[in-house]
């Protein structure tokens, strides 16, 4: 067994840096969110999803992948926004094997409430933050991160999570 390549102190800032500020940013924009729609930042990002979408629909499989979730948690989420009325689970007609997840026009209703409060908070928490040169540094540096982590799955034969929406609406 080999020893790892232990973090130098800038690879250490680097990687705590990115997990610090991802739970802190998530956390205050859920904040915001719960106080502004009664809405989590989960809920929002599927809303946003669905909203998007053909129809306001997409099957479980696509929107688990441009979530980048699994099946099982998003099963989960959409069980409890059904319960809110925000979402309905549907067959496809012509596969009755293939669930969907469709937007109900009260989740578009809540979503088009909580959308202005929701940018604002992103604004606040991250973006007004930075300046023009760090955003673009920033955006820069997660493309390269995702573009690995897509090739990388494909290279592994795995599901490759790709939105099939662009969402109007920055999920940040």
């Amino acid at each position: 067994m080999t020893d790892p390549q232990w973090l130098d102190d800038v690879e250490m800032r680097a990687w705590l840096g990115y997990v610090r500020t991802r739970d802190l940013i998530a956390a205050a924009i859920g904040r915001d969110a719960g106080r502004a729609a009664n809405l989590s930042y989960v809920e929002y990002s599927v809303l946003v999803y669905l909203a998007d979408a053909p129809g306001q629909r997409l099957t479980f499989a696509d929107l688990a992948g441009a979530l980048e979730w699994s099946q099982s948690r998003l099963s989960h989420q959409i069980t409890r926004m059904q319960k809110r009325g925000l979402v309905v689970r549907e067959t496809m007609p012509h596969d009755q094997r293939r669930t969907v997840a469709r937007l109900t026009s009260a989740g578009g209703q809540l979503l088009t409430t909580a959308a202005p409060a929701h940018v604002r908070s992103v604004r606040r928490h991250m973006i007004d933050v930075l300046d023009r040169a760090q955003l673009a540094a920033l955006a820069e540096i997660y493309d390269v991160l995702i573009d690995h982590h897509r090739s990388a799955a494909r290279e592994l034969g795995g599901r490759v999570p790709t939105p099939e929406v662009t969402p109007a609406v920055d999920l940040a």
